[in-house]
Formats: structure tokens, C-alpha cells, sequence
């Protein structure tokens, strides 16, 4: 199967360096278009998590950040949590990219981290973290679920 540029699916596990940098997949670098000059955007994630975007993907989000209204309170808060800790990396020859302090808190991770396609993104999760976010989702309505996926033409 091959991918598409800037599609990322899969679990992977990797580990966090005491310099704050992990290794991106393989994987997920080689579909990586070349306009992205190598360069992923962190931030973080609506959940524990943290994330990574293609630089690509990144600036289209730029673009409709733009669009809402700096009058609107929410708007501006909205903005700010998304931009504030955002962060751009290139990543190294083997392969890794740095993460912030403050991403690193946000996200509680350690030592061991996962890394998660997401298709237009990857989350960098630890993997206690994912295990609570994991048994939340248990929790959703059956019917909610099925809805949804009734969406996804297969």
C-alpha cells in the first residue's frame, strides 16, 4: 500500500531524549512532501497529547485562524491556544525533531512516548496518558459512534 503525501497512520514507539527530541517514524517522513522543506509544526493537542503537523497542513490552519474575529473574545482565546505554543522543527538526519519544555509538561511525557498517525497529523501521546484518554472513549454512546462511522464510506 502506498500513501499519499502527508498521510500518517499506524502506532509507533519511540523514546524521548534528555535533549527533548524524538525520532519521527520513517514511515511518516518518507510520505512527507517535499514543500514541507522537512519541517513539522508542534502544538498542543485538545487532549494530553501533543500536535505535529506538516508545515504544509500547518499554514492552511494559519489561514483560518486569520479568518476569525480578534473582537470575539472566544475568537482571541481560541488563537492564542493555538498559536502560543506552537513550534516549528526541522528534523535532524536521524530523523528527530525537538520538543519545547512546555510541550513536554503539557503532554506529561517521559521517557517512552507514542507516536500516532493521524492522517492529516500525528499526536505524540505518553502512553499513561493515552491508556485514560483511551478508556474515556469507552464511555461514548454507542449510537454516537455508529453515526459517525456511518459517515466513512469504505
Amino acid at each position: 500500500m502506498t500513501l499519499t503525501n502527508n498521510t500518517f497512520i499506524g502506532e509507533y514507539t519511540y523514546s524521548l531524549d534528555s535533549k527533548g527530541r524524538v525520532n519521527i517514524p520513517s514511515k511518516f517522513r518518507q510520505t512527507l512532501s517535499t514543500d514541507n522543506q522537512n519541517t513539522f509544526v508542534i502544538t498542543r493537542g485538545l487532549d494530553s497529547c501533543l500536535w505535529v503537523y506538516p508545515l504544509v497542513q500547518w499554514k492552511e490552519i494559519e489561514e483560518n485562524l486569520r479568518k476569525l474575529s480578534s473582537l470575539s473574545s472566544i475568537h482571541r482565546a481560541f488563537v492564542r491556544n493555538t498559536a502560543r505554543y506552537a513550534t516549528p522543527s526541522t528534523y535532524d538526519k536521524q530523523g528527530r525533531i525537538n520538543l519545547t519544555p512546555s510541550l513536554i509538561s503539557y503532554a506529561s511525557l517521559k521517557k517512552d512516548v507514542l507516536i500516532i498517525g493521524m492522517v492529516n497529523k500525528m499526536e505524540i501521546w505518553d502512553p499513561i496518558q493515552l491508556e485514560k484518554a483511551d478508556k474515556k472513549i469507552e464511555k461514548i454512546n454507542p449510537e454516537e459512534y455508529d453515526a459517525l462511522s456511518d459517515r466513512i464510506i469504505l
